[in-house]
């Protein structure tokens, strides 16, 4: 120990004069293109502080910048995380694995890494110890703070974060300020607000990258800030205090030669989670989901009919059926509909579970933050001696401290009761689905009771769904769509949901034509492979997932027609398929045309404004 230490006592004095980062500070990812590197430097406003910086194809791509989380004011604590830092220790190991996931886009997932683990103490003195942990993947840098256990030091105090992004310059950044926000490219200037992650970035010399989170589980929610010219400093919701051992969420940074490969390698995310901690995983049950809008027996009765006849897995009742969501006197153990969504109240929700069951559907339970927070412990037994399958959070906190460790402590223990779940409204994934993978899906998106134009749906998936699964609520045959009915058949190709809420506001006399909604009988959920073919975000995008030996293809466009190219390469060599295709015709109806293809074939997809193409290629067997 003493020998590492002295050796890299003396490689930090001879770094300046070496003009580069020791190798043992330095770790690469296995493929050699990403490089993460740390250094100690002194700088006016602070001494001994830590900055780090990574490269990309032997590019720029983070700037060196600081590292390190500031004290709250008012603690008691003396320790400064910030500045005073000397290296204890550095230590290098990698990792090369791949695992399947319960569900997901992919059926196996590559988990490959170099880690460097950097032991710091702040001086003088012997101070209090922090670790920085980095992990350099085939798919990007990710990096966390670590409190190991130090019985001089249980007490951890984090009033703000010194963690620092500087970007290249001319760097061009898709922002947005909150996770249901619009989207809008910006230089990294004036921004108002600090930006919701991920933050995909576009780079001047072609690079594109994504700044984001994973494991937000004990950790308040972390937004990006301007902090002068192509630079970004991470800003806490709220103050942190916990006890060592802890860590705080991981910070990634994703680079790539394309837009759609960060799409791609989203599974990065889920990588940096503990893996799956649910035994027995046959309850949780990925599906299509129709919700139930006249809170009656006799609604839902049709509905459950209309599922069957549409291959639809689950009916959810919506705000309303326990009372006002947000009135505190509302009961979620008991069945007391709204008068101001059904003034009969004629629902026996009972005899409803009772008919779905009996046709193979599930149900699905609405329960606003008000009863989540009451009646939590009792609420979650109860529906499961109900026959409910699972449960849509509604308007729960997210940010603080507190929140997010309660809001993940309800994902735990609905996972004991065997209860898959959505949450929704402002909550954004980092990952925890992996862990507990009875959370099928979140919101955190601006999805279709926005009414967003195709532009806003472009860039959609190369930003909001890098962090995981989001229920977009997609409607079909609504007047107030802003985009052609073939542009939302697509969408559930393109947008990943292990549950998809399909016909958000619709019921099942809404849907005379049923070829019209044929695509979306047939498309799953889950998928075994995930290829992005083509797209930019706010121009157009085309997506290819396959469920065994079949593929699924959506492709959109924005607010412009346009002419897509499609090469059906990704099919199975030497294989022919029976390709049936869904077009607008131009009169605001579905067209459906088929033919045979094989991987040899290019399509051709002539979209209209705001327009798209949904393609169903099924493998025939010889």
């Amino acid at each position: 120990m003493f020998r590492l230490l002295l050796v890299l006592f003396f490689l930090w004095i001879l770094e300046p004069a070496f003009g580069q980062v020791p190798d043992s500070l330095r770790i690469s990812s296995p493929n050699g293109l990403l490089t993460w590197s740390i250094s100690l430097r002194n700088e006016p406003a602070a001494t001994q502080a830590l900055f780090y910086e990574i490269t990309y194809r032997n590019k720029p791509l983070i700037q060196p910048s600081r590292l390190g989380l500031v004290v709250n004011p008012a603690s008691t604590v003396s320790f400064n995380w910030s500045q005073n830092l000397r290296i204890v220790s550095a230590r290098k190991s990698n990792h090369a694995s791949q695992w399947e996931p319960v569900w997901g886009e992919r059926s196996t997932i590559p988990d490959r890494y170099n880690e460097l683990v950097v032991t710091l103490r702040n001086g003088p003195g012997v101070g209090g110890t922090i670790q920085l942990v980095a992990r350099a993947y085939d798919e990007g840098v990710a990096f966390r703070y670590v409190f190991p256990e130090d019985l001089r030091m249980q007490i951890i105090e984090i009033g703000q974060e010194a963690t620092f992004f500087n970007l290249p310059a001319n760097t061009k950044a898709y922002y947005t300020t909150h996770a249901q926000g619009k989207y809008e490219e910006r230089t990294l200037e004036g921004w108002e607000r600090a930006a919701q992650m991920p933050l995909t970035l576009r780079l001047d010399n072609g690079t594109w990258a994504s700044i984001t989170q994973a494991e937000q589980t004990s950790y308040p929610l972390v937004r990006l800030k301007l902090a002068g010219t192509n630079q970004l400093v991470s800003e806490l919701f709220a103050p942190v205090t916990e006890t060592s051992p802890y860590a705080t969420s991981w910070r990634v940074v994703m680079a790539a030669d394309t837009p759609g490969e960060l799409l791609e390698k989203n599974y990065l995310i889920q990588n940096l989670n503990p893996p799956n901690q649910i035994s027995d995983v046959s309850w949780i049950k990925p599906g299509k989901v129709m919700r139930e809008v006249s809170l009656s027996t006799a609604g839902a009765k049709s509905l459950v009919d209309f599922a069957v006849e549409q291959n639809i897995d689950y009916i959810h009742f919506d705000a309303g059926w326990y009372g006002h969501e947000h009135e505190i006197a509302s009961d979620a153990s008991t069945v007391t509909v709204d008068p101001r969504r059904n003034p009969k109240g004629d629902l026996d929700l009972a005899e409803a579970i009772r008919y779905a069951t009996s046709k193979g559907k599930k149900v699905i339970l609405y329960v606003n933050h008000r009863a989540l927070e009451r009646q939590l412990d009792t609420l979650l037994p109860l529906y499961q001696s109900w026959g409910v399958a699972g449960i849509k959070f509604g308007f729960v906190h997210t940010g603080s401290h507190y929140w997010t460790i309660w809001l993940h402590d309800a994902i735990r223990k609905a996972a004991k009761y065997q209860l898959v779940l959505d949450i929704h409204d402002e909550y954004s994934p980092t990952g925890f689905s992996r862990t507990y993978p009875n959370l099928l899906t979140q919101e955190g998106v601006r999805g279709n009771e926005e009414w967003p134009d195709a532009t806003h749906n472009t860039i959609l998936p190369f930003t909001r769904f890098i962090a995981g699964a989001a229920d977009y609520t997609y409607c079909f045959n609504q007047a107030r769509l802003k985009n052609t009915k073939v542009h939302q058949l697509a969408l559930p190709v393109i947008y990943f949901s292990p549950l998809q809420y399909l016909y958000w506001y619709g019921k099942p006399a809404d849907f005379l034509d049923r070829q019209e909604i044929e695509f979306w009988k047939e498309l799953p959920t889950v998928w075994d492979e995930t290829k992005v073919l083509l797209g930019t975000p706010g121009q157009f995008v085309s997506v290819a997932r396959r469920k065994g030996n079949d593929w699924f293809v959506g492709t959109i466009t924005n607010t412009e027609a346009r002419t897509v190219s499609l090469p059906l390469t990704f099919l199975e060599k030497g294989k022919k398929y029976s390709l049936t295709v869904y077009e607008d015709d131009g009169t605001g109806k579905v067209s459906r045309r088929t033919r045979t293809v094989t991987g040899k074939d290019t399509l051709s997809a002539s979209l209209l404004p705001s327009g798209g193409q949904a393609l169903y290629l099924k493998k025939i067997d010889e």
